[in-house]
């Protein structure tokens, strides 16, 4: 995992997730996580893009 993703990972889940899976499911369900909580969608974007 480089510096960009992890850094990405942390301020813009959505973000990260769409770069390394693009627009799909996994992407839905991070913008989802991040719009209840912030710290579901870091640990969702983590867990997806290792």
């Amino acid at each position: 995992m480089s510096i960009l993703t992890i850094i990405l990972n942390i301020l813009f889940p959505p973000i990260a997730v769409f770069m390394k899976h693009g627009l799909g499911s996994t992407f839905l369900i991070n913008v989802l996580l991040t719009l209840v909580g912030w710290i579901p969608g870091v640990i969702h974007a983590f867990i997806v893009n290792d």
